[in-house]
């Protein structure tokens, strides 16, 4: 998983052989912006692809490297089914504009799977959603928020935890981290940071190296070091996990 490698060899270590390399994908958990300019520098753009969708495969985004340079921070337009974003009066939405993401195979397309125990979050017409907010460009093309579950509201603000783990993991001592929303008596909930470093590391240094690349509400107002590893085998984050320990 492209996610799971924290560092790059540099220029310096031009000594790698990656001519047989001919494409590395990525899905599952989001690549930080930082890490993914990194690979498509080292390999080039046409052989960074990554793709979005469920286990479900209602719908599937798929965008190479070179198209993310022009889309930063997208997850491409579908390949398969459809998605639409809606708001939470089911309006749909306008390019820009957060909402929920909602996907189908097709109209006439069979379904790919059965649920077993279980009721998916459908609509109408075959629609149905995994949990994720995003919004699409004029272009059509998808980016992602967050889960719906995960996302923070802070005194009326909305903040979601995939981007301020994205900036915590710039940190060169950030091996891993996990954002969470607890209660908080004056704002409703506060930002709380779960890091796992690589080597001696503050909060007080955290906080100054975010403090250039997050707004002020969406700063971590606590923080919390950790050893153990923060992602699953699967290279997931079990943020409603995590959240309901520390609760």
């Amino acid at each position: 998983m492209m996610h799971r490698i924290t560092r790059l060899p540099g220029r310096e270590r031009s000594g790698y052989d990656v001519s047989s390399l001919r494409v590395v994908f990525h899905m599952a958990a989001p690549c930080p912006p930082w890490l993914k300019q990194a690979w498509i520098d080292w390999l080039g753009g046409d052989a960074i692809l990554e793709l979005y969708g469920g286990t479900e495969a209602q719908a599937i985004t798929v965008i190479t490297g070179s198209e993310w340079l022009e889309h930063r921070g997208s997850v491409g337009r579908p390949v398969m089914g459809e998605m639409r974003v809606l708001g939470a009066d089911g309006r749909e939405l306008g390019p820009g504009e957060v909402g929920e993401i909602w996907m189908r195979r097709g109209p006439d397309a069979a379904p790919s799977y059965r649920y077993v125990g279980a009721t998916p979050k459908s609509r109408a017409d075959g629609w149905e959603s995994l949990g994720d907010m995003g919004w699409t460009d004029a272009d059509g093309y998808v980016y992602l928020t967050d889960r719906d579950t995960d996302m923070i509201l802070v005194g009326g603000s909305n903040v979601y935890p995939a981007e301020v783990e994205a900036a915590l993991e710039e940190h060169p001592k950030v091996a891993s981290s996990c954002v969470i929303g607890l209660p908080d008596e004056e704002y409703g909930h506060r930002v709380h940071a779960i890091v796992q470093a690589t080597g001696s590391i503050t909060a007080g240094e955290l906080e100054a190296f975010l403090r250039d690349r997050l707004v002020r509400y969406k700063l971590p107002r606590s923080y919390e070091f950790v050893t153990d590893p923060l992602r699953a085998d699967d290279g997931k984050v079990r943020r409603s996990a995590l959240r309901a320990a520390r609760l």
